[in-house]
């Protein structure tokens, strides 16, 4: 049985923890996280390939391509190596599997690319897992962990080809093994340095998923802290020398492109925001400006927290809120600095940030689950304290019964949901606040098959997507249909009767915006595209009067 999920000690100032009679056995944690874990490894792999590639996802496919062609280089050197790395070894795994299973399954190249996303992602409830069992013991840790593997939103964000995943992931890795050293340190252990040196290593990893580099900052706050109350868990100058320069020399391991001149160009492209093709986001119905630089000219400072209120099942909302005040009592222990300093680092500059997207949430949404498992079980003890005949076996069935309820809920939310579970949203509200990472380009297979089973040869589209449009319209073999931006009004001053526009949800912007409503209030759609029970997508044919008031509108 590894040592990290044995129950907390009590011992020094790391970590003050409650004591707990409830606490599952070994047996039973082993059991239940098992099962936790390919329970979050189907949800998250089952029809991976049912949502189309966004825009991003493609980007990612065709670096994809170009490593496998030319070696390493710096496209997409705006974002780290790490999962690039993953994505090229599981599109190679895919097409030698495909090559052998001529007349059986194939994996499409929707699913191999997200499938280290999935993969990481499940393997993220584990590291949750160990990571509360240091801060606040396995019944918490057990139940963070359930949470992850069922919840929504933890779903859908491991469905898609992005970074985020990926940080999470090394992040907490990392932290395991800080976290780890301390509570070693603390105990008078002699090798808790052991522990810190795979930590370095950690966080290069983080470092070359994503480069957000003040999360390391929640590391070393926590750390000082706690040197100024105690000098077990202290570093010579020495071992930090060598603590950083492991940390850079497996950063550059894992992303060997940082090398590469281009990169850098593609960096300071992107950090200097020439690198922004939209100019809006529709969030709750109204259109932002989407920049980082505009801090509160961009996207709402409510933004995240509006998400936390829609996109949460609601019995997780409600222990979440439960679980609030008790991050504030000691009895919980030290380690919930540890999360006091996740948390501000996170939501302090992302709130005030310009430039926001929901998957950027998948950071601190352990976070949320975490607060939500602390409300549930201290909820279930609090009654089962209240019952002093009862026996300890029943007393303990009935702690238990709580969290297993609301997994069970966490689980109904995203079955109902499955397999777009981004498109989930809680009671609250009936509608989509954040459209385009709700649809995230999901039907645009659908819209490219049923318009070139309509179109005129030579036909013009004009669409969001330009570039992905033409990656699925070569599958069609209609190598005659035109793409064009629907944001370039030189473009679109050419429509002529036949050609068509395409409305996709997530993708109004300032610049189309005339075009939509118009459409929206005066023209009916040839199609619409749905993803269930929702529309995703209108498509229009415009005859010559439609065609002539698009083209008005464009000058």
């Amino acid at each position: 049985m590894p040592e990290a999920i044995l129950p907390p000690t009590t011992a020094g100032i790391y970590p003050a923890r409650f004591s707990d009679s409830y606490a599952p056995g070994r047996r039973t944690l082993l059991i239940a996280l098992a099962i936790f874990l390919l329970t979050g490894l189907a949800l998250r792999t089952n029809n991976l390939a049912a949502e189309s590639l966004s825009e991003d996802e493609l980007n990612k496919l065709q670096t994809v391509a170009e490593y496998r062609a030319e070696g390493l280089t710096g496209r997409n050197g705006e974002h780290p190596f790490l999962m690039k790395g993953l994505q090229t070894m599981s599109i190679f795994a895919a097409e030698k599997w495909n090559a052998a299973a001529s007349m059986g399954w194939k994996i499409p190249d929707e699913a191999a690319l997200r499938f280290p996303t999935a993969l990481f992602g499940t393997l993220t409830a584990l590291l949750i897992f160990f990571l509360v069992n240091e801060l606040f013991g396995p019944a918490i840790a057990l139940i963070s962990a359930a949470l992850w593997a069922v919840d929504p939103n933890a779903i859908g964000f491991d469905r898609i080809a992005k970074e985020d995943s990926f940080l999470l992931f090394f992040f907490l890795l990392a932290n395991i093994f800080w976290l780890r050293g301390q509570s070693r340190a603390e105990r008078g252990a002699c090798d808790w340095q052991r522990y810190i040196w795979p930590a370095a290593v950690g966080f290069g990893a983080m470092l070359a998923s994503k480069y957000l580099v003040h999360l390391f900052a929640v590391s070393i706050a926590y750390f000082e802290i706690f040197v100024g109350v105690s000098d077990r868990w202290r570093f010579g100058k020495a071992r930090w020398i060598k603590f950083y320069a492991l940390l850079g020399i497996s950063f550059v391991i894992f992303n060997p492109t940082i090398l590469l001149p281009e990169t850098w160009r593609q960096m300071l492209l992107f950090s200097g925001e020439k690198r922004i093709v939209h100019d809006a986001y529709e969030f709750a119905g109204t259109l932002y400006r989407n920049q980082i630089s505009l801090w509160l000219a961009g996207v709402p400072w409510t933004f995240y927290y509006v998400f936390v209120l829609v996109k949460t099942p609601l019995l997780t909302l409600l222990c979440f809120f439960l679980g609030i005040p008790h991050l504030f009592r000691r009895k919980l222990g030290d380690g919930r600095f540890f999360i006091f300093f996740w948390a501000f680092m996170w939501f302090v500059p992302f709130t005030f940030l310009g430039g926001k997207f929901t998957r950027y949430f998948v950071v601190v949404e352990p976070l949320v689950l975490l607060t939500a498992a602390i409300g549930v079980y201290f909820s279930a003890k609090w009654l089962a304290d209240r019952l002093p005949r009862a026996s300890l076996r029943r007393r303990r069935a009935l702690v238990w019964s709580f969290p297993l309820i609301l997994i069970a809920a966490a689980l109904g939310a995203s079955l109902s949901a499955a397999p777009f579970y981004r498109l989930y949203h809680n009671p609250l509200t009936t509608g989509f606040y954040f459209p385009h990472d709700e649809f995230y380009d999901t039907s645009t297979r659908q819209i490219v098959a049923e318009i070139a089973s309509r179109a005129r040869p030579g036909a013009t589209v004009a669409n969001e997507t330009p570039y992905l449009f033409e990656y699925y319209g070569r599958q069609t073999g209609r190598a005659d249909l035109v793409y064009v931006s629907l944001s370039d009004k030189s473009k679109i001053a050419d429509l002529a009767a036949g050609d068509f526009i395409v409305a996709a949800r997530g993708r109004r912007y300032f610049s189309n915006d005339a075009y939509l409503q118009y459409l929206e209030s005066f023209a009916a759609p040839s199609a619409e595209i749905r993803i269930g029970r929702v529309t995703s997508a209108k498509i229009y044919q415009l005859d010559e009067a439609t065609a002539a008031r698009i083209r008005e509108l464009a000058k």
